[in-house]
């Protein structure tokens, strides 16, 4: 059995770029020493956006254009970049529905134990793939390390926790 460790989105325009925060710098450290002592295998998300972004429906309702496909704000924050084994999964929109299938597929190929989130934004993308990973294998447990992770506000930080309990999924 294995354990996989997701890490969402730990791009430069969340942690002090477009749409950082100084909650996302403080993760930096937590989120660099989870994965170098995780012991399972660690996916990476990545936000990505086209320069069309503005014309997107989600430009339209945040615009405020970030992670722009090959600029450095797109880019996996450098010292979490380098513990990076597999390649990110570039995802669209706050959900990925290609995690989604790899984990399927990992499951497939060695049964899943379990899958930990961390990253950016709790309240947008960790929420996001944490239910879908929650509906794409509803009987593997799902955790969240609340403090890896960080939203938009602190309240809305909190909330998204609370919310993901609601759904089955552990807090840590």
């Amino acid at each position: 059995m294995q354990n996989i460790l997701v890490v969402v989105d730990m791009q430069n325009d969340f942690i002090d770029g477009a749409l950082g925060t100084k909650e996302a710098v403080a993760i930096v450290p937590k989120v660099e020493e989870k994965i170098k002592n995780f012991d399972g295998t660690v996916l990476f998300t990545r936000d990505t956006h086209e320069a069309n972004y503005m014309e997107t429906q989600e430009g339209k309702n945040l615009p405020v254009a970030h992670c722009i496909r090959g600029t450095d704000g797109w880019q996996i924050r450098k010292e979490l970049d380098v513990l990076r084994k597999t390649e990110p999964i570039d995802k669209v929109t706050f959900g990925s529905t290609d995690l989604g299938a790899r984990l399927v597929k990992m499951n497939t190929e060695e049964e899943i134990k379990s899958i930990t989130f961390v990253g950016l934004c709790t309240d947008i993308c960790v929420i996001s793939n944490a239910l879908l990973a929650k509906a794409y294998l509803p009987e593997t447990p799902i955790y969240v390390d609340a403090a890896c992770c960080a939203g938009v506000t602190p309240q809305s930080h909190e909330n998204s926790l609370q919310a993901m309990k609601m759904c089955q999924i552990h807090v840590l």
